[in-house]
């Protein structure tokens, strides 16, 4: 079902490193004996010095939180949008792509983000459409939308697919949701105009409705038989590891910035307005 360029997997030889330590010692002069219970001049410029560092870096750090968690613990909705190649078929739940995401995000420090997986088995554009009304009760914040290749597998009409991509990508749009596109591929047997007019679906329809473009979803994972279930179609946890780092988090993160940027701007705003009119 899908064609991607082959990729030679190169493995570079580890360089052992060693490394240099350096020890320095000091000399203390001996201090002059001082009366009983008298801190002298050095103690207390000392434990001044002391406190004074303690009380500055209390309050460095106290000034770096604010926008840390400003930025990470924003709530975030992502939803998965697409066919099996996002429920993850033949995978255990935990390895699908969409569980590995939140994952993931959660240990970059977007520790409020939920990834929902809406991924159906045999799903086509069509049949992604017609369940749009029950998908966008999730209110997602970002929709990764992967549609198209079960339709190519029954050789409908480009311009079907073409036209119920884009449906779905402004009921998503109309809805608040920012939408990233997986590109797709397909195998050749259905004739090089019908793969080349498929594959050329997806990088129009970004640009006709600024969608940000995933060029392939399963870059680096497609046509590889040790990233891939027997089916040669579906990618093994390994495979969806790659799709994760590689393919989606580039394209991913900077939205995900944006996103949270947004809401902490309007949420100062709604604050502000609601103590002035207090």
């Amino acid at each position: 079902m899908l064609n991607t360029p082959s990729r030679l997997a190169q493995r570079l030889p580890a360089i052992a490193m060693l490394a240099a330590v350096m020890a320095i010692s000091g000399c203390q002069k001996e201090t002059e004996p001082t009366t009983p219970n008298q801190p002298t001049d050095t103690q207390r410029s000392d434990t001044e010095t002391t406190a004074n560092q303690a009380n500055t870096t209390s309050v460095d750090a106290n000034a770096d939180a604010p926008t840390d968690m400003q930025v990470n613990d924003a709530p975030i909705t992502i939803l998965a949008l697409g066919d099996s190649l996002t429920e993850g078929l033949g995978v255990d739940k935990n390895d699908n792509y969409p569980a590995q995401l939140e994952d993931r995000l959660q240990a970059m420090g977007y520790k409020n983000t939920e990834v929902i997986n809406s991924g159906l088995s045999g799903e086509t554009s069509t049949g992604l459409v017609n369940r749009l009304d029950w998908v966008l009760q999730t209110k997602p914040d970002v929709t990764i939308l992967t549609i198209g290749a079960n339709d190519a597998i029954r050789g409908i009409d480009v311009a079907t697919i073409e036209a119920n991509i884009r449906t779905a990508v402004k009921r998503l749009q109309d809805n608040g949701s920012v939408v990233i596109l997986g590109g797709m591929s397909i195998y050749d047997n259905l004739g090089d105009d019908y793969v080349a007019a498929f594959s050329d679906i997806y990088p129009r329809v970004a640009k006709d409705m600024n969608v940000t473009l995933i060029p392939f979803f399963l870059e680096g994972v497609g046509g590889d038989a040790e990233l891939n279930q027997a089916d040669a179609i579906h990618p093994t946890k390994e495979g969806y590891t790659i799709i994760v780092n590689d393919n989606i988090l580039p394209i991913l993160e900077p939205t995900l910035q944006e996103v949270t940027a947004a809401e902490t701007s309007q949420a100062d705003t709604t604050k502000n307005t609601t103590n002035e009119s207090t």
